[in-house]
């Protein structure tokens, strides 16, 4: 190998070395959460309630812009149940509120919706599994994120939904029934149908809605029905099925007959309720329940939601980009700020910059400088070397705290000191590569003085 290959192989690995320290030279980066436990009642929760957690996560994405997620899971067995019968394309909406205070005081509003299937009372609803929004930076400082409270809607598809006799605790039923199946040349609903011969004996059905027919046979010699709606009758004559629509006495059996529908119903909880009103035959095939359009969430079926203890904050602090050499410091040299409500800390910077006072976006602002978790007062923060000064209420604060707890690792808001910063390991790489040039040139020249020694 010549004595020029030893000494470019010697740089080479100088250079990897340096390449190498530069490559390690950051720690990794991972999101903060926190952790808020809701209990909702209510609408969709019923009266026992539901228990669901969510974990809240903050982010700067370019541009720059914060966005909050929400990750939601359920605690406990229960669930959010469909509140009755619809047809499938109803909507489950979770909305999470959050405070920002500080940098940025107003709110975000995590939301998320998702479509139900076909659905009867108490199926259990498909809940988002995330919740998102987002808004824009408009200027540095400290944004404190708080959670907040969460609400639950529900929007009932458009449509209408068959609900069969034999379907109880649905339907009620009060005096002495009998359930028939199949019958030759007769189709009921699901081929079944419910019979009784008892005077003031009644079925009962409560439901969700706009809309009910009551579905049954029309035969000779039937029994007249008395309809109540919500309680009353709404009109004095009663259902006669033993007559066609024109009002004359049949002379066969029809089945699947929309024997009497009611009138349009405001959205909410209503109850149908057939009575025999002779000791004569009575049939019930099924009721029909329909859901009008409903354009906004109804607040029969919103849920409530409130936090489980003591709610934690997130503080992520946006700097701006480094001064330019014209920047006006606003700063006497080393400024110092006076304590409020927690211990602050003097900087050793020499200058600060006045942030933008404009409305529209700051193309200087950076990605967050550190996230603090808050837990009940106590903070932790990593901006450079401070000296705290007690206040009246001093807080204690760590140095270098991590930017954010990567995931899977234990929470703990801290990470190991770091001494090196990258300069230093960018100096010594470079020392690697200096040091392996020199030493292969210094054996070159060697080499060639030997040579010339045994010529001579």
């Amino acid at each position: 190998m010549s004595r020029m290959r030893l000494a470019l192989l010697a740089s080479a690995v100088g250079l990897s070395s340096a390449v190498a320290v530069i490559a390690v030279s950051g720690p990794a980066v991972a999101d903060t959460s926190l952790i808020v436990k809701y209990h909702c009642v209510g609408g969709v929760a019923g009266a026992l309630g539901v228990d669901v957690e969510a974990a809240v996560t903050p982010k700067v994405e370019p541009g720059p812009k914060l966005r909050i997620d929400w990750a939601l899971t359920y605690l406990g067995q229960r669930r959010f149940g469909s509140p009755g019968y619809f047809a499938a394309g109803s909507q489950l909406n979770l909305q999470g509120t959050v405070n920002l205070t500080g940098a940025w005081n107003g709110e975000l509003r995590p939301a998320s919706t998702t479509a139900q299937d076909a659905l009867k009372p108490g199926d259990f609803l498909k809940a988002p599994a995330g919740l998102s929004d987002a808004g824009s930076i408009e200027k540095t400082g400290t944004i404190r994120i708080t959670p907040t409270g969460l609400a639950v809607r529900f929007t009932p598809a458009e449509g209408e939904v068959m609900v069969n006799n034999n379907e109880a605790p649905p339907v009620k039923y009060t005096g002495t029934w009998w359930h028939k199946g199949p019958q030759r040349g007769i189709e009921d609903h699901l081929n079944d149908v419910q019979e009784t011969a008892t005077k003031d004996a009644s079925a009962k059905l409560t439901f969700v809605g706009t809309q009910v027919t009551y579905v049954g046979r029309r035969a000779p010699g039937l029994s007249p029905i008395k309809v109540l709606l919500d309680g009353q009758p709404v009109t004095d004559p009663l259902v006669e099925p033993g007559k066609d629509e024109s009002g004359e006495p049949m002379t066969g059996t029809t089945a699947k007959q929309d024997l009497w529908t009611s009138p349009e119903l405001e959205y909410g909880e209503h109850t149908i309720e057939v009575i025999n009103t002779q000791d004569g035959t009575a049939f019930l095939d099924a009721f029909r329940v329909k859901t009008g359009k409903v354009l906004n969430p109804p607040q029969h079926d919103e849920a409530t939601c409130t936090p489980i203890g003591t709610v934690n904050s997130i503080d992520i602090t946006v700097t701006g980009a480094s001064p330019s050499p014209t920047s006006t410091p606003t700063g006497t040299g080393t400024p110092t700020s006076t304590p409020t409500s927690t211990a602050t800390s003097t900087p050793t910077s020499t200058a600060t910059t006045t942030p933008p006072t404009t409305g529209g976006r700051n193309p200087n602002i950076q990605a967050p400088e550190h996230v603090i978790v808050n837990h009940g007062g106590r903070e932790s923060t990593s901006t450079g070397t401070p000296t705290p000064t007690a206040g009246p209420t001093a807080t204690k604060y760590v140095k270098a705290q991590v930017r954010k707890v990567p995931t899977g690792g234990v929470a703990s808001g801290e990470a190991p000191e770091t001494p090196l910063e990258p300069y230093l390991l960018l100096g010594g790489g470079a020392m690697l590569l200096f040091s392996s040039t020199a030493g292969g040139l210094m054996l070159r020249r060697r080499r060639a003085a030997q040579a010339k020694e045994v010529s001579a």
